[in-house]
């Protein structure tokens, strides 16, 4: 593999991961799922799916956004019965955020909405094609510059 190929994958992870990128997504993904559910607070939702009830601060490690950001946006998804804050086990002074049955709802049906949209972008490729590349990215996000630190 070339020098040329690095910077190749590093060029369209770029555009990817990009800001413009996610809001743009987001938007699409969360058209229509009520007032509370939009490219600000579904990275809440999303990353709630991932982690489980957690406090507002770990979910900001975890989605990229400080704690009283997190806390805002929790806000308006609590108001629309998507999450809830229950009592931390550990820390009887502490709140962790959960989902609702409708925020497990909610994320499910923009997942489907995500799922689609990729389909619908690859349909024209070979199958065989489509296999290979989802394979390959599954390696590359787990063994690659992105996986999780092994200590």
């Amino acid at each position: 593999m070339t020098n040329t190929t690095g910077y190749d994958i590093a060029d369209a992870l770029g555009l990817l991961l990009r800001r413009s990128t996610r809001v743009h997504l987001y938007a699409h993904l969360t058209e229509g799922l009520g007032e509370a559910v939009d490219e600000l607070t579904y990275p809440v939702l999303s990353g709630l799916a991932r982690t489980g009830p957690c406090s507002a601060a770990d979910l900001g490690r975890e989605v990229g956004l400080d704690r009283s950001t997190v806390t805002r946006r929790a806000d308006r998804l609590e108001q629309a019965a998507l999450l809830e804050r229950q009592p931390d086990p550990a820390d009887g002074r502490a709140t962790l955020l959960a989902l609702t049955p409708e925020g497990h709802t909610t994320v499910s049906a923009t997942r489907q909405r995500l799922a689609a949209s990729i389909e619908s972008s690859l349909a024209s490729w070979p199958q065989d094609d489509v296999r290979t590349f989802a394979r390959q990215l599954s390696q590359f996000v787990a063994q690659g510059p992105f996986a999780a630190p092994t200590h």
